[in-house]
C-alpha cells in the first residue's frame, strides 16, 4: 500500500522520548514543551509560542481571547478542514463562509471585500484565512482589508509550516495563529498544535488559560475559566526531533511536487493549484483537479494506492446549510467535485512516485 501522508520518524524522536520515560517527565511540565514553542515560533519569524492540544484547540484559545462570543460573526473559506469553522462554533460565534478563487483554493478577496463593505453592521470580529495544502491567501491584502474594517485577523497555519509570502512566514501576519501537528502534516507530534503570536500578553495569557487558568499550583487557585489544553512533554519531544528535520522535510515536498507537476503536465484535463510568485509553498499534500475525479480515486484504491477527495465545502454540511455563504458562481463545490489528493509522504520511493503517476495516466 502506498499512504496519502504519514509522518517520517527517522530522527531523534526515540531518543527524546526515551529521555522523558526514563526521567519521568511525560507530562506537560518538561523542558521539550518549551523547546518545541521556541523552534515553531522561531521559524515562523514570530516573537512567542503557546503549545496547545491540537491545532483546533489552538483555534478556540485564538478566539475566546479576543472575546469572540455569541451574536458575533466569524468569516471563514467555504473550502478548509472543519475545525476552523467548528473551533468559530466552540466561542458562540456564526461562521460566515466566503467561496473561494478557482486557482488558487485561497479565499476570494474580491468578495470578502464586496461583502465587508456592504455589511457594515455586522459584528464581524475575526476573519480567519486558511492557506490551503500550504498554498498561502494574498495575507499583505488581506491584512490591509482586515484593518481598514478594524477585524482581527487568525490564521489558520495548520497546513503551512514553511510557507512564504514574499518572505515572510505563514502565521505571522495575524494577531494569533495557529499550527497544526496532526499525524499527516508536514511534522507531527501525533497530535499537537502551537499558537503564534508576536504579543507577549497574548502568549502569557494563552499560556494561562491553556493550563486550567492555574495561579497557584500548590494551593489550586484559578483566577478564570481555563481550558485543559496543554500539549505533554512527551508529545513536544517528538515534535522537537521533527523541527529538526523540517528543513529537509520541505525539499523532498518540493521535490515530490515537482515530480507530479513535471509527469502529470497535459495529461487529459488535469489542473494544477496555481502558487502566486510571491508564495514559497511547503508543499503539503499534493492535489489536483480533473473532471475525472471519481474514476481515478477507483483506480487508485484497486492499485492500493491511498488518496481522498478534497473536504468538503463548509456550506454543503448539514449544521451549517442555514449558514451565509458568499459566492457568485460557487467555485467550492466545483473543486470540491473534481479534486483530489494523492500521496505526498517525504519517504515516498522513486518507485511508488512512477506508480501512482502510471495509474493516473491510465485513466486518460
Amino acid at each position: 500500500m502506498i499512504p496519502l501522508s504519514i509522518p517520517h520518524l527517522n530522527g531523534n524522536e526515540l531518543k527524546y522520548v526515551t529521555e522523558c520515560i526514563e526521567t519521568g517527565w511525560v507530562s506537560s511540565a518538561g523542558a521539550y514543551v518549551t523547546k518545541f514553542e521556541e523552534m515553531v515560533a522561531d521559524f515562523a519569524g514570530s516573537k512567542y509560542g503557546v503549545a496547545a492540544v491540537n491545532g483546533t484547540s489552538g483555534l478556540h484559545l485564538a478566539m475566546h481571547m479576543l472575546g469572540i462570543d455569541r451574536d458575533d460573526f466569524i468569516i471563514v473559506p467555504n473550502i478548509t478542514f472543519i475545525a476552523s469553522a467548528n473551533a468559530a462554533v466552540y466561542t458562540n460565534a456564526r461562521p460566515i463562509f466566503i467561496d473561494v478563487d478557482p486557482d488558487t483554493w485561497q479565499m476570494d478577496l474580491d468578495l470578502l471585500e464586496e461583502y465587508l463593505e456592504e455589511n457594515k453592521e455586522k459584528r464581524i470580529k475575526a476573519i480567519m484565512p486558511v492557506h490551503v495544502l500550504g498554498n498561502m491567501c494574498d495575507m499583505p491584502r488581506l491584512m490591509q482589508i482586515a484593518d481598514k474594517h478594524n477585524i482581527a485577523v487568525i490564521e489558520d497555519a495548520s497546513e503551512s509550516l514553511g510557507s512564504y509570502w514574499n518572505g515572510q512566514h505563514s502565521g505571522s501576519w495575524g494577531v494569533m495563529n495557529v499550527f497544526s501537528f496532526n499525524g499527516n502534516k508536514i511534522i507531527t507530534t501525533g497530535g499537537g498544535g502551537v499558537i503564534v503570536t508576536n504579543h507577549e500578553e497574548h502568549a502569557k495569557r494563552a499560556k494561562h488559560l491553556s493550563t486550567q487558568s492555574k495561579v497557584n499550583p500548590e494551593t489550586y487557585f484559578h483566577d478564570e475559566i481555563g481550558f485543559n489544553y496543554r500539549l505533554v512533554n512527551v508529545l513536544a519531544a517528538i515534535g522537537v526531533a521533527q523541527m529538526e528535520q523540517l528543513p529537509e522535510f520541505i525539499k523532498r515536498k518540493k521535490v515530490i511536487d515537482a515530480f507530479y507537476r513535471k509527469e502529470l503536465k497535459g495529461v487529459g484535463d488535469i489542473k494544477f493549484q496555481k502558487i502566486p510568485k510571491e508564495v514559497d509553498p511547503n508543499c503539503w499534500l499534493f492535489t489536483f483537479y480533473s473532471k475525472k475525479q471519481s474514476e481515478i480515486l477507483a483506480a487508485l484504491k484497486e492499485n492500493a494506492i491511498i488518496a481522498r477527495p478534497f473536504w468538503m465545502p463548509m456550506n454543503q454540511l448539514p449544521m451549517f446549510l442555514d449558514h451565509d455563504y458568499i459566492t457568485k458562481q460557487d467555485y467550492s463545490k466545483d473543486i470540491h467535485k473534481n479534486c483530489l489528493s494523492i500521496p505526498s509522504s517525504v519517504n515516498l520511493t522513486e518507485e511508488q512516485l512512477v506508480k501512482v503517476v502510471k495509474t493516473i495516466t491510465s485513466c486518460f
